[in-house]
């Protein structure tokens, strides 16, 4: 782990500054997945140095009704789907309104892939390198669930890649990836934007946008 004080002047230098550490898997044909909003554009760097094509990956977490922030559960696109059969039983909650979570959840989903690739298909994950980024990790419950999606959508091997995370987050997430990277370990770490100068919120518009830069190739102007 790498403790630094390092500040990132935005998400594209963190972008940059993560692509280094990533060197090492240009060679292995990865495909870089940016977790939406934040990690697209740090994504975008990676993508970019490491030639990899760039997608999103859409998770959408369950919640127990009436309980939010307990999660029973993440669905992904192409129908994957992860549950967590222990606190389905523990909640208590009729299967039904379970249903019903999960098909809100669904059309949310869809929603949000669609207004993402703006009718460009997905790219196939399938026995190929992964590298899930965020812009930074706290509790890492999404970041572990995008990976679970990844692996489950037929991934050979997992990566997941941030800038900045505390060190506690980092070793739990070990569990959820094959291979962990992050620049910056942060003992003191209290949230992911006071890593960051400009850590202004990422629109669904520039999400687009840098989809739709990174699919047409080099040269783009950004």
């Amino acid at each position: 782990m790498s403790f630094t004080g390092r500040v990132f002047s935005d998400r594209a230098d963190a972008g940059r500054v993560l692509a280094d550490a990533l060197r090492h898997l240009a060679g292995a044909d990865p495909v870089v997945l940016g977790l939406p909003r934040g990690g697209v554009p740090v994504a975008y760097e990676v993508a970019r140095a490491l030639g990899a094509p760039l997608d999103v990956i859409v998770v959408r977490k369950l919640g127990v009704p009436g309980h939010q922030e307990l999660g029973f559960g993440a669905i992904g696109e192409g129908g994957v789907r992860i549950l967590n059969e222990d606190i389905v039983r523990r909640s208590r909650t009729s299967r039904a309104d379970l249903d019903s979570v999960e098909r809100a959840e669904e059309a949310e989903l869809v929603r949000r892939a669609a207004r993402y690739r703006e009718g460009r298909a997905r790219v196939p994950l399938a026995g190929r390198t992964v590298i899930v980024v965020d812009d930074g990790i706290a509790t890492g419950a999404t970041a572990a669930a995008a990976c679970a999606i990844a692996r489950a959508s037929g991934a050979a091997r997992v990566v997941l890649a941030a800038p900045v995370a505390p060190p506690e987050a980092v070793t739990a997430l070990r569990g959820a990836a094959d291979e962990v990277v992050c620049p910056s370990v942060q003992p003191a770490f209290r949230a992911v934007g006071e890593w960051y100068r400009d850590f202004s919120q990422t629109s669904d518009e520039e999400v687009v946008a840098v989809l739709a830069r990174s699919a047409a190739g080099p040269g783009t102007a950004p």
